[in-house]
């Protein structure tokens, strides 16, 4: 393939973009991409050059001094962003500089903006190829697309169907000069060893590789598509938007085959991490299949799953806070709980009478435990645990509730139940209000 500008131009819809950020490294591949958006007439002026400097390398300095160089000399704007590539828990070094670079990258792409990468056919290929080692399913084996959504606007692959060396070829045409990443000689990581090692190998029996393994590839995205807008008309029967759970009972009215794609599309649904097919298997064995008696947890991946009643929770792994009873000034109609909620009083037709509010002593307990309250309508007084148990609300988010008092006496449990003792249907009344904070 003869790679030119118009190659480029006829991928990209660039009247409807208001800014093309590149993503440039300094290495050939990147440098290439560039090199073509620059050439083009009507794009150039809107083209950001982006080096991500991830501070793992003595030299990193010097490639950000070299790309903000050629930027200048191509004439477009030019970028630097430092990140910390440090790994996290769990992450592999070459994750953790991933993840980072794609996290600052995020943050620039705003509406109608593309950042544009480099990644080409071999890429593709070497992608591909670590997802079958690993055991990826059809969403890995699919390799990278095209085109993706990213931050708030589009992530663009212009040469992911290009030849490594087709791009070769025109650096050494422009005579283009490019910096070599001495870490990329070294197999210290899966993609390096197969690059290095393995590929070269593989070609010489079947040269055509990495266009097959694209074929392949292009099949398996082709097929997920399919199946998951059929997993999402089977995961709509079984989720509860208003909590974000799964109903079991409906759940387990599907296939075995089924309820693990319907797992799947509810952990996409929450924006999570695509599970482990082990983590799958776990989460039916340890929580679903569970005794009905008891309290499962399966944690793992930054989350825990429980199940309560008729429902499967997914709760993010963070740690309870021990909160204090504290006093809420009258004077204040909202306060934070210190666990990322808000408790506000607000005007309401009928509730706690607001000539009682501002004149008592108002105390916010929690973990409170053997009390009884007298619900408006309802005969006698009620324990809390069965008010908890008649509501549905699972044990631990019971541990979260708080307390509300007024002069020493119970008025009300968040904003669940008001007592009666305190409860009025005049218009002078507030309500409480608990929200989570964005």
């Amino acid at each position: 393939m003869l790679l030119s500008s118009s190659f480029i131009a006829a991928q990209l819809n660039s009247p409807c973009l208001s800014r093309v950020y590149v993503g440039y490294s300094g290495g050939v591949d990147s440098h290439v991409l560039l090199h073509l958006c620059a050439s083009i007439v009507d794009l150039k002026h809107k083209i950001t050059a982006v080096y991500v400097h991830h501070g793992l390398q003595p030299e990193a300095d010097n490639w950000a001094k070299h790309c903000q160089h050629t930027a200048c000399e191509l004439g477009i704007d030019f970028k630097m962003l430092r990140v910390d590539a440090s790994p996290k828990h769990g992450e592999s070094p070459e994750e953790a500089a991933r993840n980072a670079r794609y996290t600052a990258l995020k943050a620039l792409i705003d509406v109608d903006c593309a950042l544009l990468v480099a990644q080409h056919r071999e890429d593709q290929l070497e992608t591909v190829l670590l997802q079958l080692f690993r055991g990826g399913g059809l969403r890995g084996l699919s390799g990278m697309p095209e085109t993706m959504a990213f931050g708030q606007g589009v992530l663009l692959r212009p040469l992911l169907n290009v030849a490594k060396q087709d791009i070769d070829d025109y650096a050494r045409v422009q005579q283009l000069r490019w910096i070599e990443d001495p870490s990329n000689a070294q197999n210290d990581y899966d993609r390096n060893y197969l690059r290095n090692d393995i590929l070269p190998l593989l070609k010489q029996r079947w040269p055509a590789l990495d266009k097959t393994v694209s074929r392949s590839a292009a099949h398996c995205a082709s097929a997920e598509i399919l199946i998951t807008q059929i997993a999402r008309q089977w995961f709509s029967s079984v989720f509860n938007a208003d909590d974000n759970t799964l109903l079991l009972s409906q759940l387990q009215a599907f296939e075995a085959s089924q309820q693990q794609h319907i797992i799947r599309a509810w952990f996409q649904q929450l924006a999570l991490k695509m599970p482990a097919q082990a983590f799958v298997q776990r989460i039916f064995q340890e929580v679903i299949h569970a005794r009905q008696n008891s309290d499962p947890i399966l944690a793992g991946q930054g989350i825990s799953i429980r199940r309560y009643r008729d429902k499967l929770y997914c709760l993010k792994h963070s740690p309870q806070p021990l909160l204090a009873d504290f006093i809420w000034p009258n004077t204040i109609t909202s306060i934070a709980l210190g666990d990322n909620r808000t408790l506000s009083c607000v005007p309401a037709s009928s509730g706690i009478p607001v000539e009682y509010w501002r004149n008592a002593k108002i105390v916010v307990r929690f973990r409170v435990k053997c009390e009884k309250i007298s619900l408006p309508a309802r005969v006698d007084h009620h324990s809390l645990k069965n008010l908890f148990q008649e509501a549905g609300i699972p044990p631990w988010d019971r541990l979260m509730l708080p307390f509300i008092y007024l002069d020493d006496k119970l008025a009300a449990v968040g904003d669940k139940w008001i007592s009666s003792d305190f409860y009025s249907e005049t218009n002078e009344s507030i309500r409480l209000v608990l929200r989570a904070l964005q």
